[in-house]
């Protein structure tokens, strides 16, 4: 339980502070400032919870590691399950605030959720399944027993700040299905639940060739 409860706050805070500062501040900071809000979300909830539960707040994240053996696929159900309440718990939150404005605005919008609007959909499924194969190789590659460990929270932020800087244009970057999941539930587009099943199979794509090939590069049976 305190390895689920650490996931459920891990992907909470992830997505309170990512997409909430894209619902509530886009317009001040842009899209570099979103950027690093989810990757210093990632990177201080590594350090906060990491040790607890191993930091994933993230399914795709969880499968990711299983297929590479470094995870038990025992665990990924209920890991699944404890990421996606706390992330839709940080959207609920996200949502009771916007609806408080005191202005009376209280217009939901998108809600930062995932889309493709501007581009096809071939094009969404290739940008999220690039970018989770180099969010997972990044995870896989710095918590590695050889890899210098302490540093692998700043690697893993960094990381997923430069991937927001690449796919908020084309995808509003999901890499996610937490994430993705959280924020359609509670947008006022009304494709956002349609396009939802994109943001869930292109992320765990990403996450399977990731593992197999870090499963295939740290076996040391293979020469």
């Amino acid at each position: 339980m305190k390895k689920l409860f650490a996931e459920f706050l891990g992907t909470f805070v992830l997505i309170l502070f990512g997409c909430g500062t894209a619902v509530l501040a886009g317009s001040y900071v842009g899209v570099l400032g979103i950027a690093l809000a989810f990757g210093l979300a990632i990177l201080v909830m590594s350090y906060a919870v990491g040790h607890i539960s191993g930091g994933h707040f993230n399914p795709a994240v969880s499968i990711g590691l299983a297929v590479a053996k470094r995870f038990e696929w025992k665990e990924v159900p209920r890991y699944v399950g404890a990421q996606l309440l706390g992330a839709i718990f940080a959207a609920f939150i996200i949502w009771l605030i916007v609806k408080g404005q005191a202005t009376g605005a209280a217009n939901v919008g998108a809600f930062a959720a995932n889309n493709y609007g501007r581009f096809t959909l071939g094009a969404a499924l290739l940008t999220e399944i690039v970018m989770t194969f180099v969010f997972l190789s990044v995870i896989i590659g710095v918590t590695a027993k050889d890899a210098l460990n302490k540093f692998a929270g700043v690697a893993i932020g960094l990381s997923l700040t430069a991937i927001h800087l690449v796919s908020i244009p084309i995808t509003n970057t999901s890499v996610n299905p937490a994430r993705s999941t959280s924020q359609a539930l509670f947008s006022a587009d009304p494709t956002a639940l349609s396009h939802l099943w994109v943001f869930w199979v292109a992320p765990i794509a990403g996450a399977i060739i990731a593992g197999l090939v870090w499963k295939y590069l740290m076996d040391k049976k293979t020469k």
